[in-house]
């Protein structure tokens, strides 16, 4: 039984460290617009591609590799959703749209427990491994 609690703990330590800070909701809705600017600097990538559907792709594989179980995605609108349960429930939403005719803007916004997640580390882990991956694409590595 104490080696159960102890695992719970040390998952629950690990998974709370790469949430990271979360903003009341409350606060957020009389944020600057400072701070909306910034949390979407941190939150978006262009990617030098023009394929959508490959952009797609290779979000929802990226999302899949972190852990999420994919809820939704809808490629005419550039979206993905996906929820990751490991002790807690992260829930992480992903845009896709043409930024011109030659990259695609991507979009990622998180929420713990129905709160904006506003630290960086989570976006910069997911914008690494979406970066890697929509190299492999690029490269046509499967």
């Amino acid at each position: 039984m104490n080696k159960q609690i102890l695992l719970a703990l040390a998952l629950c330590t690990s998974s709370l460290a790469m949430i990271g800070c979360v903003r009341n909701a409350n606060a957020s809705v009389l944020d600057s617009g400072n701070n909306q600017v910034e949390l979407r600097q941190i939150q978006s990538r262009a990617f030098d591609i023009a394929d959508k559907e490959k952009t797609m792709r290779s979000v929802i594989s990226t999302l899949q590799d972190l852990g999420f179980v994919i809820d939704k995605a809808d490629l005419a609108l550039g979206t993905v959703t996906g929820t990751k349960l490991d002790g807690y429930a992260l829930r992480m939403t992903v845009t896709v749209r043409p930024r011109n005719a030659k990259q695609m803007l991507v979009r990622a916004s998180a929420e713990y427990a129905q709160e904006a997640v506003v630290d960086p580390a989570p976006y910069q882990s997911f914008f690494a491994s979406l970066s890697k991956s929509m190299f492999l694409t690029a490269q046509n590595v499967d």
